[in-house]
This record gives structure tokens, sequence and C-alpha cells, in this order.
């Protein structure tokens, strides 16, 4: 199976489209909700258009929690009706829309007192299973000590009386995000990155289309659409301020901080979810390490680079150390990354970005303008059908959203290749080990992936320190997924920035020397991405050492984004 080409060809043709073509919709975000919206729209029969000024999933959905979930806390805050909703949706992801990307994850949830506890949390765990209809996952199930501490044995005896099982799904974001985008492309939608909205066109009252501006060459151009939807995130802000009014509602940034730790350092075969003050702290498998977070603070600095400081790892460990036999260190930290969420303020005088609502919002502010925000990763794709059903007073005969019905690329005959794993591996030339990893990475488009490997068998050969990964996964992401720069590889397309001591400064030059082949780099190129992707590491290393917000986003600012945006 094949899927469609993004790479810096199709870049140009997309430019060319967008300067000449009319489009019914113009998405201007590239994350999650953006790319949904994309998808939403193309399938519906719309002639669309996405851009994003940096690249796909840039921010805030390639900085989450890696989780599908209905969000178990929220039933404390009595949100049935997002949570049901969310766990409608994790349902869709796992059975029908995205079961390569999106897999059962269980969590652990220690109790800590005797009596009242574990028939309070039994409750709402039997709600939660049960809320969101048909489900895939197995129910929770209550555990004594030596139960848990069966399942869990890096857990320390002292730090809890029994515990809960439950189950969630993770996913990777980044990887999620990019493949809705080639989805939306598949169903005729333009896409092209490296393109920020620099102005909006109108007439009159109502806007007609957005001025768009190239960040790699800074060429200008015009697009005309009859709708934009404005699906930017934490930047909602500044495209309405581009419209010339006031913004329809009050978007906040919360910082989440998640760090990574090798899986050795907690003895467990499932997730843990702790509570953490007036939060959750999850430790959520990942492969060979373990994903700890996260952190809910408010952010008013640097949207685009929001930076972890001491204090924010000091939370995590803190917090994670309270049930562990064996405490961690900021030495056993391999990683850390720091994300914003886009919430919705409740009224004014809010407090802490825990009391804002995790619920989304829509609104048309002026004719042919449409903008969403706040939710929650889980609930991208009703996000997006909101956002789209809301421009039906610009769109005159609207269908409706057919999004639950259609997989996204590499999900149709998964589960079909998994169970013949082992003579697809042996017809490669590869493990099977190797071809699980593939395969639940890119689903039925592996073959595409690992098939100019027939010619040039160099492509088998793990990458030079980063050797999860092969060198034909570097190629693929340059030739058909949109990657321009060392760090859209080494961030997005992979997670060697996170999963790695190193932060991925061993592999900078193996991955560097394979994207330049194909994207034409001359030495001079070459080492100068590079070197941008070693100072970038270097300084939110600097950041993690500060000890609050304002004196990390000033070490991270430090070094320049590999795009220049305005």
């Amino acid at each position: 199976m094949s899927g469609p080409v993004l790479n810096s060809a199709t870049q140009e043709r997309a430019w060319e489209e967008l300067s000449s073509a009319s489009f019914d919709v113009l998405v201007v975000g590239g994350g999650v909700t953006g790319a949904g919206a994309a998808l939403d729209a193309a399938t519906r029969g719309l002639r669309t258009a996405v851009v994003e000024q940096r690249d796909w999933a840039a921010g805030t959905s390639s900085r989450s929690s890696k989780l599908f979930h209905g969000g178990l806390r929220y039933l404390e805050q009595l949100n049935f009706s997002l949570v049901r909703e969310a766990l409608r949706e994790r349902e869709l992801m796992l059975t029908r829309l995205a079961p390569h990307l999106v897999r059962p994850v269980s969590f652990l949830y220690p109790l800590r007192h005797r009596g009242w506890e574990r028939p309070y949390v039994g409750a709402g765990m039997l709600l939660y299973d049960n809320l969101g209809g048909a489900r895939s996952v197995p129910g929770h199930r209550h555990y004594t000590r030596r139960g848990a501490l069966g399942l869990a044995p890096g857990l320390d005896p002292a730090a809890l009386t029994g515990a809960l099982r439950y189950y969630d799904a993770e996913v990777d974001d980044a990887r999620h995000t990019l493949t809705l985008v080639r989805t939306a492309a598949r169903h005729g939608a333009v896409a092209r990155s490296s393109t920020e909205v620099v102005g909006l066109t109108r007439d009159g009252d109502r806007v007609t289309g957005a001025r768009l501006r190239d960040v790699e060459t800074g060429r200008t151009t015009s697009v005309r659409a009859r709708v934009v939807l404005n699906c930017t995130g934490v930047w909602s802000d500044r495209l309405h301020d581009l419209a010339g009014g006031d913004s329809p509602f009050t978007v906040r940034a919360s910082k989440g901080v998640h760090i990574t730790v090798p899986r050795e350092r907690f003895r467990s075969e499932t997730g843990l979810i702790l509570r953490a003050g007036k939060s959750v702290l999850f430790f959520i498998p990942w492969g060979t390490r373990w994903i700890i977070g996260t952190t809910d603070t408010g952010w008013d600095l640097d949207v685009a680079h929001p930076a972890a400081t001491s204090a924010d790892l000091g939370h995590i460990l803190r917090h994670a150390n309270s049930v562990l036999a064996e405490p961690l260190t900021t030495r056993d930290i391999l990683g850390v990354y720091a994300g914003l969420r886009p919430l919705l303020a409740k009224g004014t005088g809010a407090g802490g970005t825990t009391a804002l609502s995790r619920e989304h919002a829509v609104a048309r502010p002026r004719p042919g303008l449409v903008s969403v925000a706040g939710g929650k990763y889980t609930t991208y794709r009703v996000m997006a059908a909101d956002a789209v059903d809301a421009a039906a007073p610009d769109l005159p005969g609207l269908v409706p959203s057919v999004t639950a019905e259609v997989p996204l690329l590499g999900a149709d005959g998964y589960r079909a290749l998994c169970n013949r794993v082992g003579a697809l591996a042996a017809g490669h030339g590869v493990t099977e080990r190797r071809m699980r990893s593939l395969l639940d990475r890119y689903g039925s488009l592996t073959g595409e992936v690992l098939a100019p490997a027939r010619d040039e068998t160099s492509l088998l050969e793990p990458v030079d320190g980063a050797e999860e990964h092969l060198r034909a996964e570097i190629r693929y992401a340059v030739t058909h997924e949109g990657a321009l720069h060392l760090d859209d590889v080494l961030t997005r397309r992979t997670r060697i920035s996170f999963e790695r001591a190193d932060r991925g400064t061993d592999a900078a030059e193996a991955v560097a020397g394979i994207m330049g082949e194909v994207l034409g780099w001359d030495a001079r190129t070459r080492a100068s991405e590079v070197d941008n992707y070693l100072g970038r590491v270097e300084a939110e290393r600097a950041a993690q050492r500060l000890p609050d917000d304002a004196s990390a986003a000033a070490a991270r600012s430090r070094v320049p984004d590999s795009r220049t945006v305005s």
C-alpha cells in the first residue's frame, strides 16, 4: 500500500496551488486539531488547504502525555459529558481509525488509605468502564497490596494499602498528527508546512482568505478561501488580531512537562497513575523507557518554546518518589519535553490552570472566519467536526462529517500484517522485533518505507547513534513525510530527542547525512543543521538547570528556531 507524498517538491507544487486556486476551506494550524479539520473538510468534498508555520505537530501536538484517554480525574469534577465523549473517541481509534498508532495501556492506581478509598475509587472506575459504551479494553480490577506489588515490584510497600488497575490507550502524538495530514492529502487536501499566515484578506466584514509567507524563502502570496478555520491553539489570539476584532474566547496556556527514564529504574508490568497535588502524575510505558508527567502551571512567555525548569523536574521526581522503593534522581533522566495546553478561561479571575476548562469552544467571530480552541488531544476529531459545522453559513449545502468512518493511512490491513510478522520480517531482511516496531509506526505503509532497501541494502542498517531506527526510516521521513530540517526528524518523525540520554546529538551527523542526500544539502548546510540542533539541545539543558520560567525561557530563546517565523 502507498500513501501520499509530502516532500520538498510537493511543497513547491502546494505553493503554486495556494497562489492560483480558490478553496472552500483554508485551515490554519498543523497540530492535531488543524490536521483533523483538514481531513474532516476534505472528506466532506470541500476544496481544502491546510498550512502550518513550522513543522506538522511542532507545538502542543508533539508534546502531550501521549494518551488517548477519557480523563479519569474529570469524573471527580462531575464532567461526565467530556469523559463520555473522550471514551467514545478512544474506542474509535483503537478499533477502526488508527489501531496501528493507538494501543491499549494499563495503569495501576495505588491506594493510600484503608476503608473509604477503595469503594470511592472503585465506583469511579466502574463508571469509567461503562460511560463510553462499547469498549475493546478490559475493565478495572482490584488488587491487594501483595497483588499490586506482584504487578509492580518497584513500588514501596509502605506507600500503598492496595491498588486498582484500569486501561486507557497511548499514542505517538506527532506521528498520529502527521498521519492525519497525509490522510487529508490522500483525500485531496493541499498541505504545506513552513507557511506562515501574516494577514487575512477581507471584503468588508467578510474574511476572504489569507496572506502567506514562506518561512524558508521569505516570498509571499495570497490564497482565496470561502472560510478560514483558526486551529492555532495557543496562537489563536494572533489570528484574531489579524482579523481586526476581539477574540471570541480567552485562551490561556498551561505548561506541561514530562521526563523519560530507563524502564529498569521502575520495575513494573503496568503503568502508574498518582495524585500530584491538584493534578495527576502518569508513568507511561514507552518502549524501553517510562514517560513520567505532567505538570500543570500557567505560562505567559514565548509560546513557541516553553521551557522546563529545575522546579518542574523536582516536582515530577518528588511525586514519583513518593511511591517508589528506589527513588529516581536527576541522573536517571534521559529526556525532557515541555508543551502548552490551550485552555479556555471559564470567566474572569480564574485561578490556576487546573481550574480552567478542558472542553473546547467554537466561534464564528465574523463571516468567513471560524475559530476553535481548548479541548483534549483525544477529542480532536469532535473539535474538527464542530469547527467545520460552524462554517455552514459560509458553505451552503454542507454535508455531515464522515471522519468516524475514515481509517487513517496505515490502518487498513494492519492487523493482518501483524499476524504475518515472521514472513514479513524474513521477506524484508529484518528481525521480527524490528518488523513489529515498524508496523506500530507505519502500519500497512511499512512496505513502502522499506521498498528502497531492495536496491540500496544499506538502508536496512541502524542509524548511527540511534540504533532503534533504520536508515530507511530517515529517508522516508524526507521523501514521504515532509521533513525539511534535522529537528523535524529527531524530534517528531522519530522521538530520538527525548528517548536518549544524549537527546539525539550522537545521531545528528548521521541523520543529517541521510537527509542531505535526498534534499541536496551541501557540506555547509549539513553543518548548519547539525550546529542548530546541538545548540537547541544545549539551550534546553541550560534552561532545565534554572529555577523559574522567566530565566529558563530566556536561556531557551538564545538559540533560534530552524524556521524564521515573524
